[in-house]
């Protein structure tokens, strides 16, 4: 999987060149490889050459990379939507959830991670676009739902995700990611201080980073097309 590496190669250039046009600090922004639908060979192809978090959307996905590749010490980062019936396996998994967006799936979450473990880093996940379909809270939800979550003694805030709608309309992806930098302004007004912002994608990276992203989320320009079973 030599194109795996390759691709890594070439992602990660990517995002340097991204930090230097946005006059943001060499680093400063860090690479989740999404690995959802792809197999754990895939993964390893990408630890050998120097990854080390991935983010699955899938429950069921995740138990199931995380007992293959348990011998590799990865950084797992839960990505999708979550019910409730499901929060303990990822509670007892992830390190990381980015799609947090109701209390009560925070309150399981701290329930349920195991004492030996140490906080779950999670973010909570912002509907900038105002779509009906997309997941995410309202913008005017979040300081409430962040001071409630960083109330809970087995979670840890780190900050704020979002996906903003496809649009080729540099403007408008500048707002979105604009918006969520201004709700993480806010939590830091109001006493709660994070340190993620959790956006773009293969496809607007560049824009996430010169709007302040510190986390972008790029599964296809590593892995190839994606296909479901």
């Amino acid at each position: 999987m030599a194109d795996v590496a390759t691709a890594l190669h070439d992602v990660s250039a990517a995002i340097a060149v991204a930090e230097q046009a946005a006059a943001r600090a060499p680093g400063s922004v860090t690479l989740l490889a999404v690995s959802k639908t792809f197999p754990s060979a895939a993964i390893r192809a990408a630890y050998a050459a120097g990854q080390r978090s991935f983010g699955e959307n899938y429950v069921q996905e995740l138990q199931g990379k995380c007992a293959e590749l348990h011998d590799l010490p990865l950084c797992w980062h839960f990505i999708g939507p979550l019910q409730s019936n499901k929060t303990r396996i990822v509670a007892e998994l992830a390190h990381w959830v980015h799609a947090l967006e109701r209390l009560k799936i925070a309150e399981r979450l701290s329930a349920q991670r195991p004492a030996t473990m140490p906080p779950l880093n999670v973010c909570i996940q912002v509907n900038v676009s105002g779509e009906q379909s997309k997941s995410g809270c309202r913008p005017d939800e979040v300081l409430a739902l962040a001071q409630a979550v960083s109330a809970l003694p087995n979670l840890r805030l780190r900050g704020l995700m979002c996906i903003p709608e496809p649009t080729q309309d540099s403007a408008v992806l500048a707002a979105r990611f604009g918006l969520l930098r201004q709700l993480q302004q806010q939590l830091a007004d109001a006493g709660l201080a994070t340190d993620t912002l959790s956006m773009g994608m293969s496809s607007d990276m560049a824009a996430a980073i010169a709007a302040g992203s510190t986390m972008v989320r790029v599964g296809t320009a590593i892995f190839g097309s994606r296909h479901y079973g």
